[in-house]
């Protein structure tokens, strides 16, 4: 693995609305992504299925339609994108790995346009307009990290950063960075009374992982309400605000709520063995009495 000289590296966070045309939304990520690495931005991410609005809002079996093959045509123009212009991009797909078998997928692509391997989304929710287990299989890659030309990179998944295993299982192998593509919002009739509530969990749980860690946590969101044609009701309010969080936690940028924006930020990686040699949470925990976290519950 090559670094750069400095230790400094800038992160790219593209936060998006999503149309109901697919090619549309990959041309205007495309272009999202070519500005944010024109504006240095090394390390460049997606929000979650970026290339649709959030069809599990329902479980309809068209929406498998959306679904491709990886590598498919979304990872052949982000390789070309990718080795162009020298950054990484982190995709966050719809993959379609046979029939029957789907999976929400994350494609890492490396600066030279090679693609170094896929993180499967391990963690799949069932809530209200997020039937996810209609369908992903869920992911049977575990937690894995990639050595990029700028730093070592974690990818997990939304419904994967409520985790607190996920983030150190993922940081255990190295991770300097861990970058969590998102599609969460609110429900509109529970906005007035939970939802800053619901996005406080969101964000406190997010920057407890970079603390817990001693790592950069990058978490990129979509915006825009979304009211899928064929179920109706009032949809989703997503509620953007992608950020990134240094290794206490802090929060070194924010996006809006509602604007389409490319959050470029500078993160120093060499805080990270700082970090982890001032907080050492990693040289003392006590993994002879940890165990239990392989059973559902203790009793």
């Amino acid at each position: 693995m090559k670094h750069p000289a400095s230790s400094v590296i800038q992160l790219g966070l593209i936060q998006t609305d999503a149309s109901t045309n697919p090619d549309a939304n990959l041309k205007k990520t495309v272009a999202l992504i070519e500005r944010a690495a024109k504006s240095g931005a090394q390390i460049i991410c997606t929000q979650e299925l970026f290339r649709s609005q959030y069809f599990c809002q329902s479980e309809d079996h068209k929406h498998f339609e959306l679904a491709e093959k990886i590598p498919g045509p979304t990872t052949d123009a982000f390789r070309k994108l990718a080795k162009k212009h020298k950054v990484v991009i982190i995709a966050s797909l719809f993959e379609k790995r046979a029939a029957g078998v789907y999976h929400n997928t994350a494609a890492i692509i490396d600066a030279d346009g090679s693609l170094l391997g896929i993180y499967r989304k391990m963690h799949i929710p069932d809530d209200p307009l997020f039937y996810e287990k209609f369908y992903f299989t869920p992911g049977d890659l575990g937690f894995k990290t990639w050595n990029t030309r700028y730093g070592k990179i974690g990818v997990l998944i939304c419904w994967d950063q409520w985790y607190p295993e996920a983030a150190r299982l993922t940081a255990m192998q190295g991770a300097q960075i861990l970058f969590y593509p998102t599609a969460i919002g609110w429900h509109p009739s529970e906005k007035k009374e939970y939802g800053e509530r619901q996005h406080n969990a969101w964000e406190t749980i997010q920057r407890s992982h970079a603390v817990a860690n001693g790592c950069f946590v990058a978490s990129i969101n979509r915006i825009g309400h979304e009211v899928i044609k064929a179920v109706g009701g009032d949809g989703l309010e997503f509620w953007g605000q992608s950020f990134v969080a240094g290794t206490s936690g802090e929060i070194l940028a924010k996006a809006s709520t509602n604007k389409e924006e490319i959050l470029i930020v500078p993160v120093d990686l060499a805080k990270v063995d700082v970090t982890r040699t001032h907080w050492p949470f990693l040289r003392d925990r006590r993994i002879d009495a940890y165990g239990n976290l392989t059973k559902r519950l203790v009793d």
